[in-house]
């Protein structure tokens, strides 16, 4: 055992999410081509089908992405016509992503994703709920 077995690549934990999150968002590239979104897309959509809106930061704070990832994001989504953005009436610094009705209509196109990319995973269904959950313990313990 070498002093230096701390830094190997092999032994990092952040290398091993790393590679496992490119590797899971090439499984879902292929089908949310089909949609015409990209992987980052979809999370805000995602969001979006669960709240119909959100303030940007509440966007930002739920998929961990900055303004400046998020903004251009955003005005892509609204330039497909899925979301509408509009300041509040209250606040003019806080504005709002909305679902526009071609917005909820992808999400009945949607509905299977999920499903195609664990079908494409080696695993259950159990054993990535179990793997998951772990992450997200991780993830929580970090904030």
């Amino acid at each position: 055992m070498s002093k230096y077995d701390d830094l190997k690549l092999d032994n990092q934990i952040c290398f091993s999410l790393y590679a496992v999150s490119r590797e899971i968002i090439k499984l879902y590239k292929p089908i949310l081509d089909e949609l015409n979104l990209t992987y980052t897309q979809y999370l805000v959509m995602l969001v979006l089908w669960e709240e119909n809106k959100a303030t940007v930061k509440q966007l930002g704070n739920r998929l961990h992405l900055d303004s400046g990832t998020l903004t251009p994001l955003l005005k892509k989504l609204e330039s497909m016509e899925l979301i509408e953005k509009y300041r509040s009436k209250e606040d003019d610094r806080v504005v709002f992503a909305e679902l526009t009705s071609k917005g909820r209509e992808l999400q009945e196109k949607s509905k299977d994703v999920p499903k195609k990319v664990l079908c494409n995973m080696k695993f259950s269904e159990d054993k990535i709920k179990q793997i998951k959950e772990g992450i997200d313990e991780l993830l929580f313990s970090l904030k």
